[in-house]
């Protein structure tokens, strides 16, 4: 049996796993970082919980005999995503991203597209209102201060202490989300604009159509360059070249 190993925490990695374990002489294991409660898993090996920074993944690889490597992290995942080059370059072993093809302005549309976190919450300082930060919650410090802003999180599970930002509800709520409901939200709160990383995929995409519906500007913040690596965008792409190297 080959022994494949997926870097997951994403439903698309979710489901290439399940798709990926179908077939015949592979085995995967699935790895996410074990950072979200009771999160979506697929039916294979799991593994939870972070391996050691680039060395210790490419310990792990060696010993867990690891044939082939798909990263199908986060786009904004940039860490691990080096990581895994650096282990898989060292132990010789063909690795993967899965990386879906980014979010592109539609009709109607108003972007301000932004390089960071960072330049989103200047951009913000300038344009003072009600923004929905669906950033993840660890890039709220880029907007404490701004003390002119009234914001909106979501959270999957209440914050134990709170937002880290004054001024700021907290609606705690767990996708997919539809964009008939995405447009409630944003128009019961008073949204005036929404940022959010250029995630790209289906899973997200509903805050985008209600933010149109809305004529709200999208403050959207591009993805990291993408890694030095083949890189496939569907989960058809992906098994091909699991057929392929495997």
């Amino acid at each position: 049996m080959a022994r494949v190993l997926i870097l997951g925490g994403t439903r698309d990695a979710v489901d290439l796993a399940g798709a990926a374990s179908a077939l015949a002489g592979i085995e995967v294991i699935y790895s996410l970082a074990g950072v979200t409660r009771n999160p979506n898993l697929p039916d294979c090996e799991i593994r939870s919980g972070g391996f050691g920074g680039a060395e210790g993944l490419r310990k792990y690889l060696a010993d867990a005999r690891i044939d082939a490597v798909i990263d199908a992290t986060h786009p904004f995942a940039a860490k691990i995503t080096a990581n895994a080059a650096a282990a898989c370059g060292g132990e010789n072993i063909p690795r993967l991203k899965y990386l879906r093809p980014p979010w592109r302005p539609a009709p109607g549309d108003n972007w301000i597209e932004v390089s960071s976190s960072k330049d989103a919450a200047l951009f913000l300082a300038d344009h003072p209102g009600t923004a929905f930060l669906t950033t993840g919650t660890r890039q709220l410090s880029a907007f404490a201060g701004l003390t002119d802003c009234r914001f909106v999180v979501r959270y999957i599970h209440a914050p134990k202490d709170g937002a880290p930002l004054e001024n700021c509800e907290v609606v705690v709520s767990r996708g997919p989300f539809d964009e008939e409901g995405e447009t409630a939200l944003m128009r019961s709160h008073g949204i005036d604009v929404l940022v959010c990383k250029n995630s790209g995929g289906d899973a997200a995409a509903a805050k985008l159509g209600a933010a149109r519906a809305l004529t709200i500007p999208v403050i959207m913040i591009a993805r990291p360059p993408p890694p030095d690596s083949e890189i496939a965008e569907t989960e058809a792409a992906a098994i091909a070249w699991l057929r392929e190297n495997i």
